[in-house]
């Protein structure tokens, strides 16, 4: 599975969003789940983000069991101008993305 997620924070979010992102990816080295890659980027407006992410097998992966990515997930409706929106990806081609 391979998903994208975009959305978008009040600006008065942004430094606490970053915190609580910092948190789950420290949380991800910690554990080292397998079959699970991750990415976030922070867009040039400062208050737009795009995570992508790819799973083996079906489901939402490791992710939602994780503490840090629950305490992210938890306050994320109230930080957010635009909701988050996930859209499933299905690669056309690539070169050396991984």
């Amino acid at each position: 599975m391979q998903v994208m997620i975009r959305y978008k924070v009040r600006s008065d979010q942004v430094e606490r969003n970053l915190e609580l992102l910092h948190a789950v990816y420290e949380e991800l080295a910690s554990v080292r789940p397998e079959g699970m890659r991750h990415a976030s980027f922070q867009l040039e407006d400062e208050v737009s983000f795009v995570d992508f992410a790819v799973f083996d097998g079906p489901g939402p992966g490791p992710l939602p069991l994780l503490k840090a990515f629950q305490r992210f997930r938890t306050t994320l409706d109230a930080r957010c101008d635009e909701l988050p929106v996930l859209t499933d990806l299905h690669q056309a081609g690539s070169y050396r993305f991984h």
